[in-house]
């Protein structure tokens, strides 16, 4: 059971650079959210067309996402802030994401404060860990 599938209410992003389906649960220790990554997803044409694979770099944009849509949904910062990533820190891909694999992303919230989130992620395909890395994002407006 999910909190939310209405992920576009919570982040800037859009297709086909939205990479979180559904927020399962979220609460201030951190969240648990999902995506299905299928043939269609738009880099998979170039990513190894003969044998595609998730980029690495999308794996982590989808676990900062996830944390930052979480962040959203508990109204934890003024409604239109946007979270610019800073940095992202111990990254390792460890297993290989394919197309029709749903991802579970567990998130851990380091600190979060008025005008930064520094959080932590794993990526699994069922219980297999994919990805793990952290990040730091600025929190701020468009304009």
């Amino acid at each position: 059971m999910s909190v939310t599938k209405d992920i576009e209410s919570l982040l800037p992003h859009r297709k086909p650079f939205l990479f979180v389906d559904e927020i399962v649960s979220a609460d201030e220790k951190g969240s648990v959210s999902t995506r299905t990554f299928t043939q269609e997803d738009f880099f998979f044409k170039g990513h190894f067309p003969e044998y595609p694979v998730v980029p690495g770099v999308i794996l982590v944009e989808t676990m900062a996402q996830a944390g930052g849509a979480a962040l959203s949904f508990q109204k934890i910062f003024d409604e239109g802030s946007l979270f610019f990533l800073a940095t992202v820190d111990k990254v390792k891909f460890r297993s290989q994401v394919r197309p029709g694999d749903r991802v579970r992303i567990e998130i851990t919230n380091l600190r979060v404060s008025p005008k930064m989130i520094k959080q932590s992620g794993k990526a699994f395909v069922g219980e297999t860990l994919a990805a793990e890395a952290e990040w730091m994002c600025l929190v701020g407006k468009a304009g």
